[in-house]
């Protein structure tokens, strides 16, 4: 029998849950990736990324702090259960950015396949959980909220602010750091430009 699509369905709890930890699994293998070469993203992951190579201080505890401030716009703006989603989501990043080295023994890796790769699996990650109404706070909280008001396409307008991140990463980084860091910010948000679109989804949480 042939589900009937047109139909929207909501998620499970424990689907929410599983997606949460897939999505925040990939986020932060890409996180690692990019570390382990120098590279930064945009939206709060980046910021965060640029503070810890300047000052020394993890990713995780950078990343938690950051994203303090948009809560306030998660309650209002996109309700107690995308915020509580969104906070847990947060927390996994940084508790799994600071123990997948300890899992994962990663000895070399080329510049380019960080940025290609890692910016693919943040984005499929990121993407995982728009659907599942939570994100990884900052900027994610932001764009969902104009797409879902506004109609502005949140991959889209994501990249517009990661351009002014990875503007900021010229003064931190190399230059050839800085350009494989904007190739994998371009795959990271065509990635949700392409498939995070009203109506393409039907499924709701």
């Amino acid at each position: 029998m042939t589900p009937d699509l047109s139909t929207p369905s909501r998620h499970k709890l424990h689907e929410d849950i599983f997606a949460m930890l897939i999505g925040t699994m990939l986020v932060s293998l890409g996180i690692v990736l990019y570390a382990q070469v120098t590279l930064t993203t945009g939206s709060t992951a980046g910021l965060a990324l640029l503070l810890q190579y300047g000052t020394g201080i993890p990713f995780g505890w950078l990343f938690f702090a950051i994203n303090l401030p948009f809560y306030i716009l998660a309650v209002l703006r996109m309700g107690w259960p995308f915020a509580i989603k969104t906070f847990v989501c947060v927390g996994l990043v940084s508790y799994f950015s600071a123990h997948i080295p300890e899992w994962l023994d990663i000895a070399s890796v080329h510049p380019l396949f960080a940025s290609l790769v890692g910016g693919g699996m943040m984005g499929l990650g990121i993407l995982s959980l728009f659907r599942h109404k939570a994100s990884v706070g900052g900027i994610n909280i932001l764009a969902l909220y104009l797409q879902e008001n506004f109609n502005i396409r949140a991959g889209y307008f994501q990249l517009g602010v990661d351009a002014i991140i990875l503007v900021a990463a010229f003064f931190v980084l190399p230059l050839d750091r800085v350009v494989y860091s904007i190739l994998g910010a371009l795959m990271l948000n065509l990635i949700i430009g392409f498939n995070h679109k009203p109506g393409r989804y039907v499924g709701f949480s």
